[in-house]
């Protein structure tokens, strides 16, 4: 670490350098899986959403700098319009490209280069289902990747490697037990820095990831040298200048500079230097090799959307230049060619350009577990049918966009309670024309009025082509009972558990499924001052798991997987992240559980594998969670089914080997799907009200 001195007056910085074994990986010891115990896979279906990313629509754009931005008509787009792709470096000119694309439905590494009729992939781990940040130099593949897991839970599973273009055998640059993000090759490739988390258990930080610099050599990248104890994002200028971005103590994100003392890594670095001035954030910076300027992504007070600006770090001038051209698009993450004429970024690529133009209802999403399905779901809180055949969920809270049915193979969709807000959803077990959700605002008070209804249709009206289905409504809870939500259906179709805030506090009620508690009778399941929320019956019917934060009610955050028996006996903790009384327990953040059809497995997400990549860098980071993991019943067997930079979460999960959703190719119809808007904001944690 670095380790402040006071000589003469003022502050000088230490460097440490670490000296670490730094393996080569081999692929026959690297295991996804976090396995426990040696169970045989599970298989099925999963359905699931993902916060924004189905809207991002991203492509990789690029202008030449020799043209002011005012005379161009448009910037020049680089990618094909399919998928989204970000995160791109020049590599010998403006005409070639490395970039990351998530077109074969996990984030892959490709190359443009002229010759090449479409984006070609380059092979790095094929197993791995995350991969980030690419950078070439000197015929070698420098990225990061997320298919060797930790040695403990609650950490990153994000490391640096390289791999030649020329020979097999990929080289892992990140010591074990650590963790490193955002690496950047100096110009002549001698020198590799990476925003590092070191081999720090995960803090639970998000929003501002408490990494450090590191430099190593690519001959000798054991030797590890701490150039500033806070900062991420890092880019060279030349081979003895690094940028990179870090939160200021006066709360804006600014570029910092940090001059290295030799070409040997021998001496201790200077003191980083604040380079941007306050008064705006500044992001993601990309420096250009003339040592005068450097490309920033800002965030300024008055403005609403994040632009690239060229920074003169000698005047102290900032340079416009998206705003310019495309002033209602965010514009992130900049890179600048290698004779620094050209400057590109990746931005949503707009809802008229070439390419794909709709987000499809269902999208196929890699699996590690090969039996299993993963599909991403373009809204949230899905269940399916009893007959599988339909999956119901919620589309936009906002919107009062009502429930949607939609074909499980992703050929049709419906709408249902159109004109009215719900969410969370659960289909009646025993009856295929009755849904129970509920209908109010989500995310509210336990005073606020929600209430659990009973939505019945006739599925003969689903195939006659209308977009809205009549349905009768049928509410189970009373008006002046407050916030009643998240309904679950036992699996005889008799009765419903749901959260109730009638109390005072959130805890779990059970009502008649047909006559609610108006005619019928209502049962109190939990009691306490604790919140206990999103029950889920088994299918076997003995048990109701739920997320609560009963262990540690101070803590609005840490929830955990309870279950109870439906007549209140039998009440227990499912420790999935360690024994009760460790160190690591009281961290989770679990939520939206459910069970596989024989009740034996139980999916949901979690926080568990730490942050997989900055998220400055990303939009729409709203919780510190979203990967999905499933667990047995008597908390063994972990095992992680995503793993991205995005936010993951409302599973519903059918195992059922009559389940046939291969019927249509979802990727090649393009006409199934809503319409493409780009409709995402910046994290809502970054505010410029400071």
């Amino acid at each position: 670490m670095l380790r402040p001195v006071l000589r003469n007056g003022s502050f000088h910085y230490l460097s440490v350098i670490l000296i670490l074994p730094v393996p080569v990986y081999n692929p026959q010891v690297s295991r996804f899986l976090f396995t426990r115990t040696g169970m045989e896979p599970q298989k099925g279906t999963v359905v699931f959403s993902t916060v924004g990313r189905p809207q991002y629509g991203f492509d990789v754009f690029s202008f030449n700098l020799a043209h002011p931005p005012r005379q161009a008509t448009a910037d020049h787009r680089l990618t094909d319009g399919i998928s989204i792709n970000y995160n791109a470096q020049f590599m010998e000119d403006h005409r070639t490209l490395v970039f990351v694309s998530e077109r074969t439905g996990y984030p892959g590494i490709y190359q443009i280069r002229p010759g090449l009729a479409k984006p070609e992939p380059l092979a790095c781990v094929p197993q791995s289902l995350f991969h980030d940040r690419p950078v070439i130099k000197n015929g070698r593949l420098y990225f990061v990747s997320a298919h060797q897991q930790p040695n403990q839970l609650f950490a990153s599973w994000s490391a640096v490697y390289s791999t030649s273009l020329a020979e097999k055998g990929i080289t892992r640059l990140t010591p074990y037990s650590m963790v490193d993000y955002s690496p950047a090759v100096s110009q002549t490739g001698k020198f590799i820095a990476v925003a590092s988390y070191g081999s720090r258990p995960w803090a639970g930080d998000f929003r501002y990831l408490q990494t450090e610099i590191l430099v190593f050599s690519e001959s000798n990248p054991a030797k590890r040298v701490l150039v500033s104890e806070r900062g991420g994002w890092p880019t060279w200028s030349g081979d003895s200048t690094i940028y990179f971005h870090r939160q200021s103590d006066d709360g804006w994100w600014s570029i910092f500079r940090v001059d290295l003392p030799d070409s040997e890594l021998s001496g201790s670095p200077n003191l980083p230097v604040r380079v941007t001035p306050p008064g705006l954030h500044c992001f993601t910076p990309a420096a250009f090799h003339d040592g005068k300027r450097i490309a920033v992504a800002t965030r300024r007070r008055d403005k609403k959307f994040r632009h690239i600006e060229i920074f003169d770090v000698e005047t102290k001038t900032f340079y416009p230049l998206t705003e310019l051209i495309n002033p209602s698009f965010h514009h992130y993450n900049p890179f600048v060619s290698p004779n620094s004429d050209y400057l590109g970024y990746h931005r949503f690529r707009g809802e008229s350009a070439q390419g794909e133009s709709i987000i499809r209802y269902l999208e196929p999403v890699s699996s590690p577990i090969k039996e299993m399905r993963m599909l991403r779901l373009n809204g949230s809180f899905p269940t399916f049918s009893p007959a599988a055949d339909l999956i119901v969920f919620n589309h936009d809270f906002d919107a009062k966009s009502g429930l949607k049915i939609v074909k499980s193979d992703g050929s049709k969709r419906w709408t249902l309670l159109k004109g009215r807000t719900s969410f969370y959803n659960s289909w009646s077990p025993t009856e295929k024309h009755v849904i129970y959700t509920s209908i109010g605002p989500i995310f509210e008070s336990v005073k606020a009025t929600v209430q659990i209804a009973r939505i019945t249709f006739d599925p003969a009206t689903l195939t006659d082509g209308r977009e809205g289905i009549p349905c009768d409504i049928k509410i189970l809870t009373r008006d002046d009972t407050g916030n009643n939500a998240f309904p679950s259906c036992s699996p005889d179709g008799k009765s419903i558990v749901f959260r109730s805030g009638r109390s005072g506090h959130k805890n779990l009620y059970i009502i008649d499924a047909v006559n609610g508690e108006i005619n019928g009778d209502i049962r109190q399941l939990t009691d306490g001052p604790w919140i206990d929320t999103m029950p889920s019956w088994s299918p076997k019917g003995d048990l109701i798991a739920f997320s609560s934060n009963r262990h540690n009610p101070e803590n609005v955050e840490a929830f955990s997987i309870y279950v109870v028996n439906p007549d209140g006996s039998g009440l227990r903790r499912i420790y999935v992240a360690g024994e009760e009384g460790s160190n690591e327990v009281d961290r989770e953040r679990i939520n939206h559980v459910c069970f596989s059809n024989d009740g034996e497995w139980m999916l949901f997400t979690a926080n568990l594998g730490g942050v997989t990549a900055e998220p400055v860098s990303w939009p729409n980071q709203f919780q510190p969670y979203g990967d999905l993991y499933m667990v047995k019943v008597d908390g063994t067997g972990l095992r992680r089914l995503t793993l991205n930079g995005y936010e993951n979460g409302t599973p519903t999960w059918h195992t059922g080997v009559e389940l046939d959703i291969g019927r249509l190719n979802l990727g090649d119809r393009l006409d199934l799907g809503d319409k493409l808007e780009g409709d995402f904001e910046e994290p809502l944690w970054i505010s410029c009200d400071i």
